[in-house]
């Protein structure tokens, strides 16, 4: 079998690109703050990937962290991004969003935190693996919800 037929085989068996994908993804609400370009293009990365996001600049991150609870010092991310019922911090990769939003765990959310060169939306390389941390009820030792 030729690459091409190949190709034409796997679109097909993959169905129409993006729409059952982005119907499933429910939206999202990031807010950064307003000088902030790495968040945009995290917004960015997430639209690629099939996820609609608004952005919203605001210098009220402190407010918003504490409004949605759990959210220590410890595991601030970049931005605060709320999706279905849960918060998201930082720079989170799709495949562990994807992970959160199908398992549907009892916590608050997840949290990537500061601003990890290689990250989705950051520049830089990959240095390590990334810690993704539980938000829930135990902001001083929060547990690990995943790495990548």
């Amino acid at each position: 079998m030729t690459r091409r037929k190949l190709l034409i085989l796997m679109l097909a068996l993959a169905g129409p690109i993006g729409t059952a994908q982005a119907a499933e993804r429910p939206a999202a609400t990031l807010y950064k703050n307003p000088q902030c370009g790495c968040c945009e293009e995290y917004a960015k990365y997430l639209r690629q990937h099939g996820f609609t996001v608004k952005v919203v600049a605001t210098h009220d991150l402190a407010l918003i962290r504490k409004q949605v609870g759990g959210v220590s010092e410890k595991i601030e991310g970049c931005h605060t991004m709320l999706i279905d019922k849960y918060v998201v911090e930082g720079h989170v990769p799709v495949k562990t969003l994807d992970k959160l939003l199908g398992e549907k765990p009892a916590i608050r959310g997840i949290s990537l935190p500061g601003m990890p060169e290689g990250s989705p939306g950051m520049s830089g390389r990959k240095s390590s693996s990334f810690i993704i941390y539980e938000i829930g009820n135990n902001a001083s030792n929060p547990p690990v919800y995943a790495t990548e």
